[in-house]
Formats: C-alpha cells, sequence, structure tokens
C-alpha cells in the first residue's frame, strides 16, 4: 500500500482470512538470527528518533525489544509453539455448558504494534471429549501472542477449539481495550471493544442468552 491509501484506510480492520498472514518462509530462520536482524533495525530506528545508543540505559534496548518480540510477545506467531491440548473422554456423560471466564489476554495490534489487553470468555457443550481447563487458557494466551485483529483472535480460538473437542458447539467472548485508540488518534481512554464467535447449538439464542447471562454473573 502507498502512503496514500495508508493513511486513507485509517485504523480500519483490514483482515483477509481467519489465518495469520506470514510468509512461507516464515520459520526457515532460528530465532537467534531474527532476534540479531531485529536488533541491527530496532537500533536504526532509535537514532532516526535522535536517541544515544552509547547512553548506559538504551545500550540495551535493541536487543531486549528483539529478544521479546521473538520470544515473548509474538511467540504465538510459530505452530510449533501452540501448547499441547490433550482431550479426554467424556466418561461422565456431561452435556451442559462449561465456562471458562476472565481469561488475561495480552496481545498487539498489528496496525500499530501497541498493546490489546483485556479478556476472553470461553464456552463449550461436550460431546465425546472434554478438555482440561488450563488447556483453554494456553490456548488463547497462544493465539494472543502474535500481532492480532481482535476479530481474527476470536475466530482462531473458536475454530481450534471446535477442532479440538471435535464440536461447534463453542462460543468465544473478547473484550479489550486497543491503546491503538487510547494512547495516540482518538485517545479515547474508557471505550473498548467486544466480538463474539460462535457456532453450533450457541445459534440458538437460548444457549447464547444462558452463556451471556453466566458472564454477568460472573461479573456481580
Amino acid at each position: 500500500m502507498t502512503k496514500e491509501e495508508i493513511e486513507s484506510a485509517g485504523d480500519a480492520h483490514i483482515s483477509g482470512a481467519v489465518e495469520t498472514p506470514l510468509r512461507s518462509d516464515a520459520f526457515d530462520k532460528p530465532d537467534d538470527t531474527k532476534i540479531e536482524k531485529i536488533q541491527y533495525h530496532f537500533s536504526e530506528i532509535m537514532k532516526e528518533l535522535g536517541l544515544d545508543l552509547t547512553d548506559d540505559s538504551l545500550s540495551g534496548t535493541p536487543y531486549r525489544v528483539a529478544k521479546m518480540y521473538v520470544k515473548e510477545l509474538f511467540y504465538g506467531l510459530n505452530p510449533e509453539n501452540r501448547p499441547k491440548i490433550s482431550t479426554f473422554e467424556n466418561k461422565y456423560g456431561y452435556q451442559k455448558m462449561l465456562v471458562e471466564q476472565n481469561i488475561n489476554i495480552d496481545s498487539a495490534c498489528e496496525h500499530h504494534f501497541l498493546p490489546i489487553v483485556g479478556n476472553a470468555h470461553v464456552g463449550y457443550i461436550p460431546k465425546d471429549k472434554v478438555v482440561g481447563l488450563s488447556k483453554i487458557n494456553r490456548l488463547v494466551d497462544y493465539y494472543s501472542h502474535r500481532p492480532q485483529v481482535q476479530e481474527r483472535l476470536c475466530l482462531q480460538i473458536l475454530k481450534d477449539l471446535q477442532q479440538t473437542l471435535d464440536t461447534e458447539d463453542v462460543i468465544v467472548v473478547v473484550n479489550a481495550k486497543h491503546l491503538c485508540v487510547s494512547s495516540r488518534g482518538i485517545k479515547d481512554k474508557s471505550s473498548f471493544t467486544t466480538t463474539i464467535e460462535y457456532g453450533g447449538r450457541f445459534n440458538e439464542s437460548a444457549f447464547r442468552n444462558e452463556f451471556l447471562s453466566i458472564l454477568e454473573k460472573g461479573e456481580g
């Protein structure tokens, strides 16, 4: 896109697919090589901003930022880092709704690389399989730790759980604050964004309403 096209698009959430857009050679280089290259380029950014990298407080910043990007903030880009989600036979025959609430989200807006912080709420109705509760948290964390669009994040969590649990009966709600809204542009400090995705029996309003009622009670 040209600079004019980027300015015209503004903060529009442009997202063409559920999958995170990655190059075919995204993981050909080892992490150490990526860190080294990002360190160099970020040091150049700092220099362009007029910062003195010989200062003790700034000299290590390019490396710290590069390591943070590759090993921490964006570790979810690499499919090899997806947590192993073991499922178990639903021996109890439990067929009611199961809800995991207030799962922390620490992500980053792919348009400005600024933080997205908030919570995810996940529900599903078991069939033959159930999953350990902490595994849902780990899956949310994995998909959060990549440059994201909130709508895509919601869909990625949903579709992974549907495939893992072999059921369409999954619902995901994400509430999050975007620092690209609160710290730049309109600088609105109080607003937050809610996205919701669901399938299977959650297409029925009775099941959706039950799930949302559980969330409301949890906030009380």
